[in-house]
């Protein structure tokens, strides 16, 4: 069954299709805000040794976000009058699961970290509250393989090498953290499918300019991210890669420019093809022909339609932007439920310039599917094909 909405309150016309909320009990989005969010912050309250001060916010966030209404951040926040412009102002005073879906995680992510003092001068400013999990996704014995069969990869024509590396990029979202710490999935790749594959488009646009990538996930998703960009650089196929991450925390597992260097460094480490990718990424850096940006509307609860002036001139002068994981395709969708047959060009036509995903499905909204596609998928697995992580596509529009 889809996810019921409440269209009347966010419809931007009598043709828009509905937002996603939360407030239908047993609904995804509902099962977001009320298992996995408090499923985080109990994590989070375990992984580090906080003083009273913070485990006494967290526990306040918990029940805050369970039977509370949204709260604006504290008078002192730098950032306070940027939420209340991104929708705060509508939103204060509302249940959580009464507003749109996308708004309301991402503000439980910036209340998080006001919970543990992350913005705040003290002992805890600056400090990750989702770094162990990070990290850890990094040393483990699958990375290690992953990284070894690098060394397979490497005598293969460069096409080949393109292809397994761009699904190398496609499917290390399959599960990412806050998937896991929520306990709703393991989300592997196997015996699943693409439901929808522009890849020979998307490789198209590879035409030796600019490429903005806009990273989802740290550890295991980023370091196949950043051998697609080494690929892509060492070509010819990119002149140059934008890489777009996250300005500070967010949904447990997204990139900041921190999970760069920790993956880079990952990489550099390692042995054989991994380590040389590592160290031409690294020159790349020290040239200037990779670079990263940490823009605040990546932390933003809005969707693509809104993106400021500055980014929108960016996206639209690159080659293409492709846009990494789950999160960034609800923000370039809109998070609507548009019939998941829709045209993928129809509904992203409001961003500038060329576009592309690479999703792993992890939330109700899909476009661009076939209808016999998706009719098959809804005969065999009801909704499930939409939210479980066994699914992914490959989606791009040449402008």
């Amino acid at each position: 069954m889809r996810d019921p909405v409440d269209p009347a309150p966010f419809a931007a016309g009598p043709d828009a299709a509905p937002v996603v909320v939360s407030s239908v009990r047993g609904s995804f989005p509902w099962s977001v805000l009320a298992e996995r969010h408090p499923a985080i912050v109990r994590k989070v309250r375990d992984a580090f040794p906080y003083g009273p001060g913070q485990r006494h916010a967290l526990d306040a966030l918990l029940e805050n976000c369970a039977e509370g209404v949204v709260e604006p951040l504290a008078e002192p926040a730098a950032d306070r009058a940027r939420w209340d412009a991104w929708g705060g102002r509508e939103h204060y005073g509302r249940s959580w699961f009464d507003v749109p879906f996308l708004w309301a995680e991402s503000y439980f992510y910036r209340k998080l970290l006001e919970a543990v003092g992350y913005f705040t001068p003290g002992p805890w400013q600056g400090i990750d509250p989702f770094r162990p999990f990070k990290l850890a996704e990094l040393d483990t014995p699958e990375a290690d393989e992953e990284l070894a069969a690098l060394d397979d990869l490497a005598h293969r024509p460069a096409g080949e090498q393109e292809e397994a590396l761009l699904h190398g990029s496609l499917w290390g979202n399959r599960a990412d953290l806050g998937f896991r710490l929520s306990g709703t999935g393991s989300g592997t790749a196997d015996g699943s499918r693409l439901v929808a594959d522009d890849a020979g488009v998307l490789r198209s646009l590879f035409a030796g300019g600019t490429l903005c990538l806009v990273a989802d996930n740290a550890g295991r998703e980023l370091v196949p991210d950043l051998l697609l960009v080494d690929h892509l650089l060492r070509h010819g196929r990119a002149g140059r890669t934008v890489l777009h991450v996250k300005p500070y925390p967010y949904y447990v597992s997204d990139a900041t420019a921190a999970d760069v260097l920790d993956a880079l460094r990952r990489l550099t480490a390692a042995k054989g093809a991994a380590g040389e990718a590592g160290n031409r990424l690294w020159a790349a850096m020290s040239e200037g022909r990779l670079t990263v940006r940490a823009h605040p509307f990546s932390c933003g609860p809005l969707p693509y339609t809104d993106l400021p002036e500055d980014l929108r001139r960016e996206f639209a002068a690159a080659d293409v932007t492709l846009l990494k994981g789950d999160l960034n395709y609800r923000r370039l969708i809109g998070d609507r439920l548009h019939p998941a047959t829709t045209p993928f060009a129809a509904a992203t036509a409001c961003f500038p310039g060329p576009v592309a995903t690479l999703r792993t499905l992890k939330s109700d909204v899909v476009v661009g599917i076939a209808p016999a596609v998706e009719a098959a998928l809804d005969a065999a697995e009801g909704d499930r094909w939409r939210t479980g992580g066994t699914h992914a596509l490959i989606q791009a529009r040449r402008g």
